[in-house]
């Protein structure tokens, strides 16, 4: 999973249509990147840091250092409530930050998380 990273941006529904649009009108060229390119967009900050907090921050680290972990797990490890956890991972599922093998136990793939913030429009 080395050199996989994915990259958040703050964007407006038209921003992010404009630029697939751009990207589909590349790929149709015949344009090919380099290496896949995820993104992971909010509408606005505030958005970003309500599914991004400190804690599933926190939790995403410790889950990318320990590998392959249950739940159960990680709340030890990370010494918190497992229905906290729960939560936050489920949370974290949903946006493709972490993820869960064949067995069951959950992974964050990412070895880079790269964050864009503009602070002008």
């Amino acid at each position: 999973m080395s050199g996989r990273d994915i990259k958040i941006t703050i964007a407006s529904d038209d921003e992010f249509f404009a630029a697939a649009r751009i990207l589909a009108r590349q790929l149709d060229s015949g344009w090919r990147p380099d290496k896949p390119s995820v993104r992971l967009c909010f509408d606005d900050l505030p958005t970003l840091l309500r599914y991004l907090t400190p804690k599933r921050f926190e939790l995403l680290v410790a889950l990318r250092a320990s590998g392959h972990s249950s739940i159960s797990a990680l709340a030890k490890a990370l010494q918190r409530q497992y229905r906290n956890v729960f939560d936050d991972v489920k949370s974290l599922e949903r946006l493709g930050l972490v993820s869960k093998d064949a067995s069951g136990h959950f992974f964050v793939a990412w070895d880079e998380i790269d964050a864009t913030f503009r602070l002008v429009a």
